[in-house]
């Protein structure tokens, strides 16, 4: 499989996004899973005469001494054998992080290399898995598909692109003033959406489009749009992370005045996104006790491009798959990010396929533990037995994905606090 090139509109249209996604009415987004059979991939052995067993461990660095022509040659070619590009985002951004941990834990050296990259942000993310040289890694949001598909017009992306993991899920926060009670009454307003490359600049211009109201979106986000908003000069901002939000985790006092608009769960966000909920736990000083606010969710995915089987780039990209399932026992320990504790690797992620050589390393671990997946991939059977307990404790069981969704998010909660 070969990338195509992209022409320099598509290339403008992608590197503008955070402006364009202001732009025009958006139709209803359509159901991009099509149903087509995983081809198995197998994965090469490793091309230096005998190939290392993977383990967490730091890697030794080696200084390369060559001392001809032909040296220098060998030498680039082994140091590039197995690299792998990962476009992971801004700077200040936590998907860098997530990046660095895993490049940190992952280095085997000649056998395995990631490389990450700081980017334009989540969204120009897919872009640069699609166009740009050595990038076969990305992090993304779900919904930065839409952009894709319905903005540029890549009706394929789904078929080029695919998930290896789903991380963390972020909640939709809208802050508004109080005299804007529901999403619709925020219609020809001054909504913060954050800066270029933040989720919120794609996703919060998005739920308004979808839903058929018009904002005026102002380029700030954060402590930056919270302080515009005090001082009256914008009606509400939007604000998308992972629970508890830091700017208003921050808050620890009552904010009158002002409030979270809820976000009703309806069809327009069946195809990226979890209905869940704003809790007042979560936001002890914004919000009543035992009360909450609805609102949606969107999922972070670790996309990988789906190179042809048997290609070089793919043998690269299998290659960082496994690397990456054999050392999860080592992220999800301390000083590593608590996040990667929170991994479900049955997740699913709405709108997306996921990459066929995930499901042969997860199998394949599966017959080798003999009794499931290791604690590295799925945690231990004492967290088992607690989600069983978690489950007996509820009124009634899941039926439908967004309850079972939920349902994990808030055994995950329970976990925790069970254990302090």
């Amino acid at each position: 499989m070969r990338r195509t090139p992209a022409g320099p509109a598509l290339i403008a249209l992608a590197l503008t996004s955070a402006v364009l996604f202001t732009a025009g009415p958006v139709a209803l987004a359509q159901d991009l899973i099509r149903d087509q059979p995983a081809t198995p991939l197998s994965l090469k052995p490793a091309r230096t005469a005998e190939r290392r067993a993977v383990e967490p461990r730091a890697a030794q660095a080696r200084v390369p001494e060559p001392h001809s022509a032909a040296d220098e040659t060998a030498t680039k070619t082994r140091m590039n054998q197995w690299t792998v590009g990962l476009a992971a985002g801004l700077p200040d951004g936590g998907f860098v992080r997530f990046a660095s941990e895993m490049a940190r834990t992952m280095d085997d050296g000649d056998n395995m290399r990631l490389i990450p990259m700081v980017t334009r942000g989540t969204t120009s993310n897919i872009a640069d898995l699609l166009y740009l040289r050595g990038v076969d890694v990305a992090i993304t949001y779900a919904d930065a598909f839409d952009f894709y598909v319905r903005q540029a017009g890549l009706a394929n992306i789904n078929d080029r692109i695919r998930y290896v993991l789903r991380f963390f899920i972020s909640d939709v926060h809208i802050y508004a003033r109080n005299e804007f009670k529901s999403l619709q009454d925020l219609r020809g307003q001054k909504i913060a959406v954050g800066t270029a490359g933040v989720a919120a600049a794609h996703t919060g211009p998005l739920i308004f489009r979808r839903l058929g109201i018009d904002i005026e979106p102002v380029a700030v986000g954060g402590p930056v749009a919270l302080e515009k908003l005090h001082k009256g000069e914008i009606a509400a901002m939007v604000y998308v992370a992972s629970k508890p939000g830091e700017v208003f985790s921050s808050m620890k006092a009552a904010d009158p005045g002002f409030h979270f608009v809820p976000i009703p769960y309806t069809s327009q966000f069946s195809d990226f996104y979890y209905p869940t909920a704003i809790k007042a736990e979560t936001y002890p000083a914004l919000l009543a006790p035992d009360t909450s606010i609805e609102t949606i969710a969107v999922p972070s995915v670790l996309a990988v491009y789906n190179w042809k089987p048997g290609s070089d780039r793919a043998d690269r990209v299998n290659r960082f798959v496994e690397t990456l399932f054999t050392n999860l026992a080592r992220l999800q320990q301390p000083p590593f990010h608590p996040g990667w504790k929170d991994l479900n690797l049955d997740a699913q992620v709405p709108g997306w396929q996921r990459y066929p050589y995930v499901e042969t390393v997860l199998e394949r671990m599966r017959k080798e533990a003999d009794v499931g997946l290791p604690p590295a991939a799925t945690g231990s059977l004492s967290q088992q037995e607690r989600f069983e307990a978690f489950l007996a404790s509820q009124a009634k069981a899941p039926t439908t994905k967004a309850e079972k969704e939920e349902l994990y998010r808030s055994f995950l909660d329970w976990s925790r606090k069970r254990q302090k």
